[in-house]
């Protein structure tokens, strides 16, 4: 689906998705009607019922295989972000162990990296603009900093090599948000979840052509399932994109606030 319906809040999101299939169902439900006279009557209901429990059970199996790489990918991007949260707060936590100026120096870093992760970084991976070809400048240079680091006693020299592993983590999981963000319900997946869909609701209407009420209410029925299922799939279809998404607070909480105005020259 497009980045516009993706974008939208849930609630204009539901009508759209909840609008289009009751039009698609009513479509169908009049052609269906429409059709139902003569022999094409009986042939309608000579459609045998037992077809609908297939029908339905093909139709949820999609929905089902789809919404398990949703969720999971969803999942694994709250995942990354808090990776990266916590081992960005371990570096700033460890730099208590330097000198005034380098702790300074590399606090700055690191906020630097989280300023450019939320202003720069989220908008791109909202709109899978983001690559991993896009270095993190300010986080290799906290790198480079604290690989510099000339140790002068061994607590010095644990914090240097337990913030070299921390930096190396929060990379790894800059990296895995990244890939994430490139991840999206492909057109294939949801042709074959919303043409199913159709069908089953084609069959509904055949089998209770001969009775326009009970055939309006069978139809209403699935295609609300259909909806509903439509929506909770586009709803997290995009991990950093949309009302529901991953967001970057817990980044923005690993600095103290007090710490938002330093720049990297210690000022």
């Amino acid at each position: 689906m497009g980045d516009w319906l993706l974008n939208l809040s849930i609630p204009w999101m539901a009508f759209v998705v909840f609008a289009a299939t009751y039009v698609v169902a009513a479509c169908v439900y009049l052609v269906v009607v429409r059709l139902a006279v003569g022999d094409r009557a009986r042939a309608f209901k000579a459609f045998s019922p037992g077809m609908l429990p297939p029908l339905g059970i093909i139709f949820g199996l999609l929905v089902g295989f789809v919404a398990v790489q949703v969720w999971n990918d969803f999942d694994k991007a709250k995942l990354a972000v808090a990776t990266e949260a916590s081992a960005l707060r371990a570096v700033v936590l460890l730099a208590e162990n330097l000198p005034d100026e380098q702790r300074t120096h590399l606090r700055a870093l690191i906020n630097r990296h989280i300023e450019e992760a939320v202003s720069r970084e989220w908008p791109a991976m909202a709109h899978q603009r983001l690559t991993l070809g896009t270095l993190p400048t300010a986080m290799v240079e906290a790198l480079q900093l604290t690989i510099s680091l000339k140790p002068q006693d061994e607590s010095q020299r644990i914090a240097q090599r337990e913030m070299v592993s921390a930096l190396h983590r929060a990379a790894d999981a800059r990296r895995q948000r990244i890939i994430i963000s490139q991840s999206e319900v492909g057109p294939v997946k949801w042709v074959a979840i919303l043409l199913q869909g159709l069908c089953t609701l084609i069959a509904i209407a055949m089998v209770h052509s001969d009775n326009r009420l009970t055939c309006a209410i069978a139809v209403a029925l699935f295609a609300t399932g259909i909806a509903m299922s439509s929506l909770l799939i586009a709803g997290y279809g995009a991990p950093f994109s949309g009302e529901i998404s991953v967001k970057p607070e817990l980044l923005q909480q690993v600095i103290p606030s007090e710490m938002a105005t330093v720049q990297p020259n210690g000022r």
